[in-house]
């Protein structure tokens, strides 16, 4: 199984990829031999502001990077999204990624992690809307992480007991969509 934990902010000094790093460490301690984790950072893929002609469910990509960004998502079997939460949203950057294509990513499971002023509540509210209308499949593993503006003050995300239990949950039941 290749999982990709996608990292939905480009944000200087973001947490998004403290919190990719932490995932990444957490899941290869468990030590699952078929399991390869990948991150998957929307900063380094620069995607522009989708523009195309042609609507991505058509499979037509007329875009610059959309062929690159089709062939990398094709590979991936099971993705985690991480977002904060902006304006009680997900955040543009992520948007934009799910957009850019179409068959891609469908009958594939999906987590989502969040954060923010709601623990990131409404964020994957929203990004659960967008991967099911696109044909993800929503595995019901969500990680909320609570009080991140306290926890976030250092180069690494401090984890609690709660986020490390709830991001083998969200483990399990990707691998279990996965191997089902």
């Amino acid at each position: 199984m290749k999982l990709y934990i996608i990292v939905g902010s480009v944000r200087e000094g973001r947490t998004a990829l403290k919190i990719a790093k932490w995932l990444h460490s957490e899941i290869e301690n468990y030590d699952f031999s078929t399991v390869q984790t990948e991150i998957v950072d929307l900063k380094e893929w620069d995607l522009p502001i989708f523009a195309g002609a042609n609507p991505p469910l058509t499979g037509i990509y007329d875009q610059p990077k959309q062929q690159a960004w089709a062939d990398k998502i094709a590979q991936g079997d099971a993705f985690i999204f991480i977002s904060p939460e902006y304006n009680h949203g997900y955040s543009p950057a992520l948007k934009n990624a799910l957009d850019y294509l179409g068959k891609e990513w469908a009958g594939k499971p999906a987590a989502y992690v969040s954060y923010g002023g709601t623990n990131g509540s409404r964020s994957i509210d929203q990004i659960r809307q967008v991967a099911t209308q696109l044909g993800l499949i929503d595995s019901n593993a969500v990680v909320e992480i609570r009080d991140i503006f306290a926890r976030n003050r250092t180069e690494q995300f401090e984890p609690n007991e709660f986020d490390n239990k709830a991001v083998k949950a969200a483990f399990d039941k990707l691998v279990q969509y996965v191997s089902a």
